[in-house]
């Protein structure tokens, strides 16, 4: 049995989301890119709340040519990475949809808790959650 985190996202059921960002978590980002709040301000408006995690569409290669007959493209669902400068992995999240259309409007967004994002994110090898990067 393995310590780490589990890297699925799984669904926490989130029905009543009409996909707007947090009140709370707007409000910390806000005084934080003011220099009102600081980090520890932002980290708590996360606690307990909400991301939303974009997937993605992902083409596989090309099946392989039988009796010269190509086979069918494929693809596969994935979430989202980013690599930086300094080369530290960043798992994308979003607050909220319009966020994220603005990101790429063909992503699908699935709500997941902040704690289950970064659980995953970890689990994926990223250094980090980027969130809202549009």
């Amino acid at each position: 049995m393995s310590s780490l985190p589990d890297r699925a996202l799984g669904t926490p059921g989130f029905q009543a989301d009409d996909g707007s960002a947090d009140p709370k978590v707007l409000a910390a980002l806000d005084a934080y890119a003011n220099g009102l709040g600081g980090s520890a301000d932002v980290l708590a408006a996360f606690a307990g709340g909400q991301l939303l995690v974009p997937v993605v569409a992902v083409l596989d290669e090309a099946g392989e040519s039988v009796h010269g007959v190509q086979a069918d493209k494929a693809a596969h669902m994935a979430t989202v990475s980013t690599t930086g400068r300094d080369g530290r992995r960043g798992q994308l999240a979003f607050t909220c949809t319009e966020a994220m259309r603005r990101w790429n409007p063909a992503a699908r967004p699935v709500p997941v808790t902040t704690r289950r994002a970064a659980e995953a994110a970890l689990a994926d090898g990223a250094d980090a959650l980027v969130i809202d990067l549009a």
